[in-house]
């Protein structure tokens, strides 16, 4: 398959933090990809440099085989949604979206109008006196409706409520069968997102931590419920992610399990249970942690 983006050893620093710590990847045409980390793990700024906007201070990234950094050829390609999208003070919310239509080549106005009503945006009322799940909205619209070859949406629906939040996963999933595109998304929803996840790019404190097919990490991880003691025994040389003991139970999340492994588990006289997504990459990326409370 063709990288639509590729990352070499990519870093950004603001003087003593490294905000991207030297990370390389790369996503492939036609997937939508997961980057998901906690909030300030640098995956704003990875998104910055992907699409232009910041300087890398070391590495290379580049989009569609071209350096994205005052490139309007690839730049007019690719469509960039922040959480904190910047408008001009007079504009309106159908301005924004008349505007979207000129700049984004396979931009959809009649997808855009169904969206608004999905939605039920005041495209009348001035963007600053919008609410923030208003403005999100806007900018969901416009990521879904541009069409573009390369679409990053970070953080889209932050002020969304529920309900809205599903109207966009869905509405997202259902053009992007229609109309294939490589799209990044970023999020800290992981298990509300998950299902719409080709691949998973997390980063944690500027560095790349996992970068995996989505499917391959399903099941990566069991939680193990017992004795104690037959749980540190069970446990014992494995890959342990978290613990938590509470009297004589005690719990442990524990990667790299087969089927075989869960057997034996299981036979032994522990609960095994799966580890969402969501489960996993808090453990890999928060440390294993270890509680214990007294009966």
């Amino acid at each position: 398959m063709t990288a639509i983006i590729e990352a070499q050893a990519l870093s950004r620093r603001f003087g003593s933090v490294h905000a991207v710590d030297g990370v390389t990847f790369a996503v492939e045409e036609g997937s939508v990809t997961g980057l998901l980390g906690r909030n300030g793990a640098g995956k704003t700024t990875l998104m910055n440099l992907v699409t232009g906007q910041d300087f890398a201070s070391g590495g290379t990234v580049r989009i569609f085989g071209e350096d994205p950094v005052e490139n309007a050829r690839a730049l007019t390609r690719t469509c960039f949604i922040k959480e904190s999208q910047g408008y001009p003070d007079a504009y309106r919310g159908r301005h924004v979206l008349a505007m979207a239509e000129r700049f984004f080549p396979h931009y959809d106005a009649a997808l855009a109008a169904r969206l608004v009503a999905d939605f039920g945006v005041p495209v009348d009322r001035m963007m600053k006196k919008m609410s923030r799940g208003q403005r999100s909205a806007v900018g969901a619209i416009v990521g879904i409706a541009s069409r573009a070859e390369l679409t990053l949406l970070d953080e889209p629906y932050a002020g969304l409520d529920a309900v809205a939040r599903h109207v966009f996963y869905d509405r997202l999933l259902e053009d992007y069968a229609a109309h294939p595109r490589t799209i990044v998304l970023s999020t800290h929803l992981i298990d509300e997102a998950a299902d719409l996840l080709d691949h998973v790019l997390v980063i944690h404190e500027g560095r790349l931590e996992i970068d995996a097919a989505t499917e391959d990490l399903r099941g990566a991880a069991s939680t193990l419920v017992g004795r104690a003691a037959d749980v540190d025994a069970f446990v014992e040389g494995r890959e342990v992610l978290g613990r938590e003991r509470v009297a004589g139970i005690s719990s442990a999340t524990v990667a790299g399990l087969d089927a075989q492994d869960k057997a034996l588990a299981a036979s032994s006289g522990l609960e095994v249970t799966p580890v969402s997504l969501q489960q996993l990459i808090v453990r890999r990326t928060g440390g294993a942690t270890t509680r214990e409370e007294a009966a």
